[in-house]
Formats: C-alpha cells, sequence, structure tokens
C-alpha cells in the first residue's frame, strides 16, 4: 500500500510550496521590513575598470528564519533605472560583504540593487542604493 503514502507526500508537498498569501493558515506575518545600507563603495567613489573592491553593507531583515533566504547583488549603471549586470549568485544574507572586480563599463551613476528574499516566507525585496552611487571612469589604456 506504498500509493496513500505517496499521494498523503505529494499532498504535503504541494502544501509546502505553495503561494502564501497574507490573512491564510499557512502565511507567516512579518512584524518589519527589509532594508539594506552599502557601507563601500561610497558614494561619489571613483572605481576604475579591473579594480578589487570590497562592497560591504549592512541589513535590518524581517523577523523571519534565514535558513531559507539569500541576497543577491545587482549592478545599474544609469542610477537604478535598469539592472546592468548580476554581480553574485544567491547568497547568505548573513554573510554582508565580496571583493567584486571593476567591469570596464564607465558610468557616473552606479547603484548597487542588494535583494533579500525568502523561499514561501518573504518575498524577494529590492534595496536599491541609490543614495550611494558611485563612479566606474573609463579605463586608461
Amino acid at each position: 500500500m506504498k500509493t496513500p503514502r505517496l499521494i498523503l507526500a505529494l499532498l504535503a508537498l504541494t502544501f509546502a510550496l505553495a503561494p502564501q498569501l497574507p490573512g491564510t493558515a499557512f502565511a507567516q506575518r512579518t512584524q518589519d521590513n527589509y532594508r539594506a545600507k552599502l557601507i563601500s563603495p561610497r558614494a561619489g567613489q571613483v572605481l576604475s575598470p579591473g579594480q578589487v573592491v570590497r562592497i560591504q553593507w549592512t541589513a535590518n531583515f524581517p523577523n523571519v528564519d534565514l535558513t531559507m533566504c539569500e541576497t543577491e547583488v545587482l549592478l545599474s549603471l544609469d542610477g537604478g533605472k535598469t539592472i546592468y549586470m548580476l554581480l553574485t549568485e544567491q547568497r547568505n544574507p548573513k554573510v554582508q560583504y565580496f571583493d567584486w572586480t571593476v567591469p570596464n563599463a564607465p558610468t557616473n551613476a552606479a547603484v548597487l540593487d542588494i535583494r533579500f528574499g525568502c523561499l514561501n516566507i518573504y518575498p524577494e525585496t529590492s534595496s536599491l542604493q541609490v543614495q550611494s552611487a558611485f563612479v566606474i571612469s573609463p579605463s586608461v589604456n
């Protein structure tokens, strides 16, 4: 009689992976919101292509279990209007730094977006760092 066990397992998996809407019995309410604050690079700092720079930030997380959560960092070259490239894959949100090699993408309006989300617990949320815009200078040949 393995079939009933399989059906129960699939049913349990369906509930575990179903989107959680506010007000449902399975929803986990959060009491505060996610926010990040860039420490490095600093606002107005001029970076050069090929330079290795430490990207570092602090974050205030919602009241959720972080084991099912992740952070990603993205780069915008136009002050946050569009995303140019993904700088990291999904990362542990407790690790709030990494070393980055600056690309050859000159701009006076580089901005980072430090995103956070938790599978089925907290939606992916952007924290665009427009207050910390920095410069990527043209490459020197």
